[in-house]
């Protein structure tokens, strides 16, 4: 898609440097670093966790991360983790796209809140958010203290320029922003808007295969990290923080993208979802859709994710005697739903591209009537090839608590329970 240059794995200890001979041999933090810069280490997990789990990297900058003036706590805007304005429903919730904005607005200032649950200050949880820009940011530098970011575009292509370098990510692709990076966010086609999953939890990882094995579903060496690049830039700048939740603007004089080299593990990423290996049945019955997911983030309890992201990607339908969409279904989990392309093979309209939708704990969902009319007679020897979508899911073991903007939104479709209401009855008992 571009010229830029990537490193390819997941997880992997990186090595990168714009200039040649800038990273120190043999030591982190020696007592001057070549060409005059700073060293500086950015840890994503305590000092003291499991080597296999340590998450950091060394920064070598022309200017430690601490150079900017006091912070300042922004007005409440959209963007935010209130969670408790309003009970949280059972109901099944849809909403129609949100509108691209007709007022200059950049990433930040067009991220809006539309549910979550759990807190920063207890490290568990996510927040669920959908952005609508048609500005790029322009001198103004962001960071999330909170959680890391899941970005999930499906309007317009996103140039994210990091600390550790710049990813351009398209629709049916992601990025995934560390906790603490500094970036900011170019539009490359005017305008963007898209789905940002703010994961307050332990951080995305693949997922064990188990008796899948060592390949398929997402494979590390599809995952690309950036490569060294820096800004020297002296001006007046505005570095955004987000920090328990709430805004904070602070004055900074140079660009905070000035590291000049870098090494080690935590490092922002992309990922082509077109590059996932689907699994599924190629005899009978309908396994679970946690055989799609890309990320996880594990929870305290094994088993049981913290938050889980799962695609709906192209794929071949081949079981026999089998209804093939996704079943009716009641799960502990609660759902979140989003469409980047395409149509959706559980519903047959009401869900488009740029639109959600919000199951919650233990409430039914499923085909519309629609749908199920149509799968219910389908020739089940003969494959069924889908074609043309990527629908995704954030999943996670707490209840997703829309925000009250959310719900007092004019997106929020006040009739989509109607889409089951066409499904008849069909018993019929035996007569005696």
């Amino acid at each position: 898609m571009s010229a830029l240059d990537y490193q390819s794995g997941f997880g992997n200890e990186f090595a990168s440097e714009a200039v040649a001979g800038t990273l120190p041999e043999g030591r982190n933090s020696p007592q001057r670093v070549a060409l005059g810069l700073y060293a500086e280490q950015l840890s994503g997990t305590a000092f003291t966790a499991p080597r296999h789990a340590n998450r950091r990297s060394w920064l070598y900058r022309i200017r430690p991360a601490a150079m900017h003036q006091p912070f300042s706590m922004l007005k409440s805007g959209k963007f935010h983790n209130i969670f408790d304005e309003v009970p949280a429903t059972p109901n099944q919730l849809r909403w129609d796209p949100w509108p691209l904005p007709s007022a200059p607005t950049d990433f930040v200032d067009g991220l809006v809140a539309i549910a979550g649950n759990g807190t920063a200050a207890m490290q568990a949880g996510i927040g669920v958010h959908i952005y609508a820009a048609n500005r790029s940011m322009q001198g103004r530098y962001f960071y999330d203290a909170d959680g890391e970011l899941l970005i999930v575009p499906q309007l317009g292509r996103l140039r994210l320029a990091t600390e550790f370098g710049a990813i351009e990510v398209e629709p049916q692709e992601i990025a995934v922003i560390p906790r603490g990076v500094r970036f900011r966010v170019e539009l490359l086609d005017g305008e963007a808007r898209g789905y940002v999953a703010e994961n307050f939890g332990a951080m995305l990882r693949l997922p064990d295969l188990g008796p899948i094995g060592s390949n398929c579903l997402a494979n590390a060496r599809d995952f690309l990290t950036p490569v060294a690049a820096y800004e020297d830039v002296d001006g007046e700048f505005e570095l955004i923080a987000k920090f328990q939740g709430h805004l904070w603007s602070a004055k900074i004089d140079h660009s905070p993208l000035d590291v000049v080299a870098w090494h080690g593990n935590y490092a922002p990423y992309k990922y082509d979802l077109r590059r996932f290996n689907t699994i599924g049945s190629i005899s009978y019955d309908h396994p679970d859709p946690s055989i799609f997911t890309v990320l996880t983030s594990p929870s305290d309890t094994p088993g049981t994710a913290n938050m889980d992201f799962v695609i709906f990607p192209p794929r071949w339908l081949v079981a026999e005697d089998t209804f093939r969409p996704p079943w009716f279904h009641r799960n502990i989990a609660s759902e979140f739903m989003g469409l980047v392309h395409g149509a959706y093979d559980a519903k047959a309209g009401g869900f488009v591209p740029g639109g959600a939708s919000l199951h919650n704990s233990m409430s039914g969902h499923g085909p519309d009537a629609a749908s199920f009319d149509k799968a219910s007679a389908a020739d089940t020897t003969k494959p069924d090839h889908i074609v043309d979508t990527m629908a995704f899911m954030f999943e996670t073991r707490a209840v997703i608590r829309p925000t009250k903007q959310a719900l007092e939104s004019a997106q929020l479709q006040p009739d989509y329970h109607q889409c089951w209401q066409g499904l008849e009855k069909h018993f019929r008992p035996p007569q005696k």
